[in-house]
């Protein structure tokens, strides 16, 4: 977001505009309100393409197509331009989180509440092809949650059910993995195209994992036409009604009332929006919706107050959904109790070798010993080890103290699932703590002394007598206990990572790796002297990536080898970072980008001194940047190069020494080292 500038429009019919939202490939987008105070977002095609006859024509036929749907599960047109002058649609102003943000932020959503919205969106699918049109783009950024249910937005590319598409040469209809093979092949497509990208986005929605994945653009668009979508980690009775949604002939899909009909959701299925993380997200933001209708001076015409409807916007940490256009901002640094949000703002921009100012830094703020884990980001808080025992919650956006919980012992781990925090006392308790206020919400004895990995089902530990036990954290009970593999104790656990397709893989502390069943305990494969010692396994997209004496990827479910590469001589490789399609590991001094199907990429320094070994563990990513400490003794800081090219942006050098810990979230990179917690700006 930002302000207008000289080149804006200060008004579009009884629309004031007041500030920028956003940029997309065909206009700018603004927030304008009318003389009684409404908000709407007003779409504008760039002045640059209005005399271009196929944009004028895409743009104008986006309006009529969002005007002409008569549903409450789509956004509605307020208002339009569509004559000679300059042209313009001004949509509902919707508050809530697109369905590709509620997913990345909470996870997939429950069986229950999959069948909730996708019984609506194909109720709402149905009143779109009842109007003649087809929306051929329903994808997860398309569909915003809001606490009456979700809302398809974005008719850019829609059509009468009839017509062919007015895509050029060169552009693509729609979005790889949600078109259909029809589309995909530029056929004549109708309303069984948004059948198939239902059944694509219930199967994102329930799994977090796109039905057809592949490294790049073209590789997806064989796997739709020719290829099996990825449906594994689909809950049986979803995955029952995603297949026939996904079918290769259009005739072969099911009709969106039959959708509607067989998800039947149970009663009360709207829970997913009325309670836990999802619900709060989307009432902060909506909170953030009303307050813009009483900023002061904000809709005054003589007296704009242009400056201070930015400012007040921004302390009120907005983030909020645009209908119309995909339109998302975050605006950081909010130290107001009821903020919109906790994510920051991305630097916009920043200087080559000049490390910015951190966000906020707590000295003192956690505990030093060797064995205290982690910063541990949950929600709007980030909790370490604090410094008289226990745990401490702070503030993402302020670093200020939220809570402090004694009795737990944060030497036996940290962990989370959900929204609760997960720690034992010196009893082996397990203990379940909110996020928001770190009080109690369940405990199970469970003989817990160290804390390895959580899934949404269970927790894994071992136990004070060295064994290997999974707790349910629905029963709060023990599932399956199982002797340690890989030579892990108490005081050498080893890492330990759970995957998506029911694994859960052990790095040992002499580097042995295992994959165990999470279902039973059961023992899948095994890797021995994988490492010369633990080295946290990376796991993304079915693939489980592995460090030490060579770099591997192996298949998660069964531990078949897709591909290995040897060291440079004399080196070992440390433990990988899965992102996307990129793997960023170290090796010898340097920090490399490879492609996950094992392809070279960048390579890049950053560690220079031959006095002391390089840190093993895994760098770490946040949106367009790679952070890698420097050496082990901590002292020369943290590199920060380039995700995309691998150059030096800037080395942290806080001229402290301690190994450095680190963690992300929400636009944030938080530090931990020597006691001193750290929130960094990203770009």
């Amino acid at each position: 977001m930002r302000p207008l500038g000289s080149g804006d429009p200060l008004r579009l019919g009884p629309y004031r505009l007041l500030a920028v939202l956003g940029a997309g490939g065909m206009g700018q987008v603004y927030l304008g309100r009318d003389r009684e105070g409404r908000r709407a977002a007003v779409k504008v095609l760039r002045r640059e393409l209005a005399h271009d006859p196929h944009m004028a024509q895409r743009f104008l036929r986006e309006a009529s197509a969002a005007r002409a749907v008569r549903s409450p599960g789509v956004a509605r047109v307020l208002d339009m331009e569509t004559g000679t002058g300059q042209l313009w649609i001004a949509t509902e102003f919707l508050a809530g989180p697109t369905l590709s943000d509620a997913v990345g932020r909470h996870g997939p959503l429950d069986e229950d509440g999959v069948r909730g919205l996708g019984a609506s969106l194909a109720r709402t699918l149905a009143d779109v092809h009842a109007a003649g049109l087809v929306h051929r783009d329903l994808k997860p950024p398309n569909i915003v949650l809001t606490s009456d249910g979700p809302r398809i937005i974005d008719f850019g590319i829609a059509r009468p059910e009839h017509g062919l598409t007015l895509t050029s040469t060169g552009q693509a209809p729609a979005t790889p993995g949600y078109a259909p093979p029809e589309q995909v092949l530029g056929r004549r497509t109708g309303p069984p195209a948004d059948v198939f990208a239902l059944g694509a986005v219930l199967a994102y929605a329930s799994s977090g994992r796109p039905a057809f994945d592949a490294a790049h653009v073209a590789a997806v668009q064989y796997e739709v036409v020719h290829g099996t979508p990825h449906l594994d980690t689909v809950p049986p009775g979803i995955r029952a009604i995603v297949e026939p949604c996904l079918a290769k002939e259009p005739g072969l899909r099911p009709l969106p009332h039959q959708v509607a009909s067989h998800l039947a959701p149970p009663q009360r299925a709207e829970r997913s929006w009325t309670t836990g993380a999802l619900a709060a997200d989307i009432a902060e933001r909506e909170a953030a919706a009303r307050k813009l209708a009483t900023v002061p001076g904000a809709v005054d015409v003589r007296h704009p107050g242009r400056r201070r409807f930015i400012g007040a916007l921004a302390a009120g940490g907005a983030v909020l959904a645009v209908g119309g256009g995909t339109v998302a901002w975050w605006l950081s640094r909010d130290e107001s109790a009821d903020a919109a949000s906790w994510a920051a703002a991305p630097l916009s921009t920043y200087r080559p070798g000049v490390a910015p100012e951190p966000l906020w830094t707590k000295p003192g703020a956690a505990a030093t010993a060797p064995d205290s884990p982690g910063p541990l980001p949950v929600g709007d808080v980030v909790v370490t080890g604090a410094t008289k025992g226990g745990l401490v919650a702070y503030d993402v956006r302020t670093g200020r103290q939220r809570w402090t919980a004694s009795g737990v012992e944060a030497a036996r781990g940290c962990l989370k699932t959900g929204d609760t925090v997960l720690a034992a006392d010196g009893d082996g308790v397990l203990r379940a703590l909110g996020a928001t206020d770190g009080k109690e919400r369940w405990r199970a004895r469970v003989g817990a002394a160290v804390l390895l990995a959580s899934d949404p089902e269970a927790v894994y530990v071992l136990t004070e007598d060295g064994r290997l036990r999974a707790v349910s954290t629905e029963s709060r009970s023990a599932r399956w206990t199982v002797p340690a593999p890989g030579r892990m104790t108490t005081k050498a656990p080893g890492r330990a990572v759970a995957g998506k397709d029911s694994r859960l893989v052990l790095s040992g502390p002499h580097g042995d790796v295992t994959a165990l069943d999470t279902a039973t305990g059961r023992a899948v494969w095994r890797e021995p002297g994988q490492a010369a010692h633990a080295l946290a396994p990376a796991v993304h997209d079915g693939t489980v990536y592995l460090g030490g004496r060579t770099l591997r990827a192996l298949r998660l479910t069964d531990g078949d080898e897709q591909w290995s590469r040897k060291p440079p001589a004399g080196e070992a490789w440390g433990a990988p970072a899965a992102s996307g399609s990129a793997l960023y590991v170290t090796v010898g001094g340097e920090v490399q980008r490879r492609h996950t199907d094992g392809g070279d990429g960048w390579t890049a320094p950053y560690w220079k001194d031959d006095d002391n070994d390089p840190l093993t563990d895994a760098p770490v990513i946040q949106r367009n940047a790679v952070w890698t400490a420097v050496d082990s003794t901590g002292a020369q800081g943290i590199s920060v190069v380039r995700a995309d090219n691998g150059s030096q942006a800037w080395l942290y050098t806080p001229g402290t020494a301690g190994r450095w810990q680190m963690a992300t979230a929400g636009n944030r990179l938080f530090l931990l080292q020597a006691g001193t917690l750290t929130a960094m700006p990203v770009f």
